[in-house]
């Protein structure tokens, strides 16, 4: 199908055309389950970290409460391009209407500079309970905590409105194909009918800041961190220390590492299939990852996800009975 004739073709479609992935066949098939699969996942695993927060009162510290608030931001950050992505596979326009793509443009961008925040007031909630423990909790109050979290929606869904509505207001001409899995900025600029070399600019500017600052919060922290934990006399609390940042640290990498590579290099010498993974990789693919992240080496994450799937009480009662035999 070739998707500028159609569209041509056809005076009632009125909106752009999102590509995505351009695959046929069996190929088409396996990627649309194999993507299927890892949103249901990525739902099914960060809505279970939600609820053992949520059910386990033994873990209802600072850390696990910003955890839960982050997955809850990872199914948000997910849903906002995965459900548009799937019913694309099978779409013969791949319409997406003026609206929607720039709602799209907004809630996913805005939630990526959300995302950014958070995992800097995560970096700094592991600062506090490594390098200041006696003071801790008259620090990391639940007023501060509210606040941080509170913060980091509001500065997060302010960063990019006023590029987006000036981008919405410009005049786009041809077949308005976006060969991409979502409506990023630089392909919704080339389609405009005057070059808008200052919006490219912008988006640009902000894209690199919003990864900039938060990152250089997290390794300036985590140097800290550091310092602090050298000074540990013994190997064992080293260990632990480590390991309480160590899920932090890969989720931070895995992220910042696929954001920067989109949106820190020109995008002139990238390749389109290139940007497609890439994107796909921070946007959804890290979402999945992130449950089994955080549980995998986190022993309290285990038991309270234990306890919400029935497993605890499950061996509780074998306990009990094995006792009255």
């Amino acid at each position: 199908m070739t998707f500028s004739n159609t569209y041509n073709g056809s005076k009632s479609i009125t909106g752009f055309i999102l590509l995505g992935f351009t695959y046929t066949g069996e190929i088409q098939k396996l990627l649309f389950m194999l993507l299927f699969t890892i949103y249901i996942l990525t739902l099914l695993g960060n809505g279970s970290i939600i609820c053992a927060v949520y059910c386990d009162e033994r873990i209802h510290t600072p850390m696990y409460i910003l955890l839960a608030n982050f997955s809850f931001l990872e199914i948000c950050y997910a849903s906002t391009t995965v459900p548009n992505m799937l019913v694309n596979f099978f779409s013969e326009t791949k319409v997406i209407s003026f609206s929607g793509c720039f709602l799209q443009f907004y809630f996913f961008f805005s939630l990526g500079a959300v995302e950014c925040f958070f995992l800097a007031i995560m970096a700094f909630d592991r600062y506090l309970a490594i390098c200041r423990p006696l003071h801790y909790h008259t620090i990391m109050t639940r007023h501060l905590r509210t606040s941080l979290v509170v913060s980091c929606w509001i500065f997060g869904f302010l960063w990019f409105p006023i590029p987006i509505i000036f981008i919405s207001k410009l005049s786009f001409c041809g077949p308005k194909i976006i060969d991409h899995i979502l409506c990023d900025p630089s392909p919704i600029l080339v389609l405009t009918c005057t070059p808008a070399p200052m919006m490219e600019f912008a988006c640009s500017f902000l894209s690199s800041m919003i990864l900039v600052i938060p990152f250089f919060f997290i390794i300036g922290t985590y140097a800290l961190v550091l310092k602090a934990v050298l000074k540990i006399p013994s190997g064992r609390g080293q260990r632990k220390a480590f390991s309480t940042c160590g899920s932090h640290l890969v989720v931070v990498s895995l992220f910042y590492g696929s954001a920067m590579v989109i949106y820190m290099r020109p995008r002139s010498g990238q390749k389109t299939d290139t940007q497609k993974v890439v994107t796909l990789f921070y946007s959804m693919v890290t979402p999945f990852l992130n449950p089994f992240i955080y549980s995998l080496r986190n022993k309290e994450m285990k038991d309270a996800l234990k306890k919400v799937l029935g497993y605890e009480n499950e061996s509780l009662c074998k306990r009990y009975l094995l006792r009255s035999s």
